[in-house]
């Protein structure tokens, strides 16, 4: 039981953890999400309660475990050392789960099971990103480095020098190979555009050799997890979706080609999701909410004066579906106008996010 003794060993009582908005409230629980988004250090603030001879991490992508072993010894193991809390980390339910009185699970599979109850972790939000960032104490240098680094825990208090490197390694050990991380990066390179599976794997066809079954195989998985999403246009199935990716900064990491707009626009979103469960998009509006019945339209550098014209084509998809709200979030601009008969609140991305 080399392998098992190991994993009873770890003590993780000691790790830093910094409050998240989600916890682990319940006896059974499995976590989902896209990588390195912070479902070790959830794991890491509820074994806190207990002492370290009560809890097993297993942890199935560490490659020193012996996964036979496990599946075969782990029920008598547990009752032998009287242990109260499982942990199954990067689990893929290859093996029925034993008896435990608390199981804790990470997995990339979309799975339910009675008496589990299911909680999705996503990557940091702003107001999130603020309590993780020691370095800074002033809101616009930390939004600065949201925007330009990313969302992800580990990366905040890294020297700036490194951040990018370490963003392409993510990315790079996301995926499975070289084929999955092409699939991947043609969907960075689309986030805020709308664009079906089908153009993308056609694109995607003309330059490396990938079937079709594995191309829309990958971004079902891809969906599954929440590392992409797919935006719906408001009352309209069949119209293209918009991509959005998890992490916006990883456009910045695999390309010099500066899509600001587009990075802008996918925090934006990432915010949204975070607070509502159905956003949608309209013909120039980037995000509307039924529930609040408010349009958002990211535009990073606004003049009302210059976007006169941009403004009227804004004005037209907010009349003809009665939005009475319409917020335009920014870098920094901020301001307050009537856009005929509609109230525009103008505001930068740091205040609209902590609102």
């Amino acid at each position: 039981m080399k392998t098992l003794e190991a994993c009873y060993e770890i003590n993780l009582n000691k790790v830093n953890f910094i409050e998240r908005k989600q916890r682990i409230t319940h006896p059974k629980t499995i976590i989902n999400g896209p990588s390195k988004v912070g479902k070790s250090y959830l794991i890491f603030d509820f074994l806190s309660n207990f002492k370290n001879e009560d809890y097993i991490y297993v942890d199935f992508l560490d490659m020193r475990n012996d996964k036979k072993e496990i599946e075969f010894e782990l029920d008598s193991f547990l009752r032998a050392k009287k242990i109260k809390v499982l942990v199954l980390e990067n689990f893929d339910f290859s093996f029925d789960l034993p008896y435990c009185d608390n199981i804790i699970i990470t997995t990339n599979i979309n799975k339910k099971i009675r008496g589990f109850k299911n909680i999705f972790i996503k990557a940091l939000d702003f107001e999130e990103y603020l309590l993780h960032d020691t370095r800074h104490q002033n809101t616009i240098v930390s939004f600065n480095n949201f925007l330009k680094y990313g969302n992800l825990s580990e990366i905040v208090n890294l020297d700036e020098n490194k951040r990018v490197q370490r963003l392409q390694e993510l990315l790079i050990l996301q995926n499975k190979d070289a084929t999955d991380f092409e699939i991947l990066k043609i969907l960075i390179e689309n986030i805020d555009e709308k664009k079906s599976i089908f153009q993308l794997f056609n694109t995607l066809k003309s330059k490396i050799k990938i079937s079709k079954d594995r191309f829309y195989d990958t971004c079902s998985r891809l969906q599954e997890n929440n590392t992409i999403y797919f935006l719906q246009k408001y009352n309209q199935e069949k119209a293209n979706k918009k991509i959005y990716l998890y992490n916006h900064s990883f456009l910045n990491v695999i390309s010099h080609n500066k899509k600001l707009k587009n990075e802008f626009s996918n925090m934006i979103f990432l915010e949204l999701i975070g607070k509502y469960s159905d956003v949608f998009y309209l013909d120039n509006i980037d995000f509307y909410i039924p529930k609040e019945n408010s349009a958002i339209v990211a535009i990073p550098f606004f003049n009302s004066f210059l976007m006169k014209n941009q403004l009227k084509k804004v004005h037209k998809s907010i009349k003809e579906n009665n939005i009475d709200k319409l917020f335009i979030v920014t870098i920094s601009n901020e301001e307050k106008f009537k856009l005929n008969d509609i109230q525009v609140e103008v505001l930068p991305f740091y205040e609209w996010a902590l609102t």
